[in-house]
């Protein structure tokens, strides 16, 4: 097999690009090694706000959300920093992100 490496700036094996064959191989080798020795990812450990939250979670951006809201991305990005959020305001989130995944 022949594999490129990508050197750094001091000329050292930095990266290297292998067939993706390969790649699932060892994908699911490092990954049997990460399950056991590496809590997961929980994004709410690092997401407090609900409606920051929830529009990751659904995988959208903020231009997204604040389009299917009929408010500006300024409007998302003022809400998702404050501390407190009003229900009201998170059930109208919730449902136009269910729609949205329709």
């Amino acid at each position: 097999m022949n594999l490129q490496r990508i050197k750094s700036i001091t000329g050292q094996d930095e990266y290297v690009l292998l067939p993706v064959e390969t790649y699932h191989v060892l994908k699911k080798q490092i990954d049997k090694i990460l399950n056991e020795d590496y809590d997961k990812f929980k994004i709410e450990d690092y997401v407090q706000n609900p409606i920051a939250l929830a529009r990751i979670r659904a995988h959208l951006t903020q231009k997204e959300l604040a389009t299917y809201l009929n408010v500006t991305q300024a409007y998302i990005s003022k809400i998702e920093n404050q501390k407190r959020v009003s229900l009201k305001l998170i059930e109208k989130v919730k449902k136009v992100i269910k729609n949205y995944k329709s």
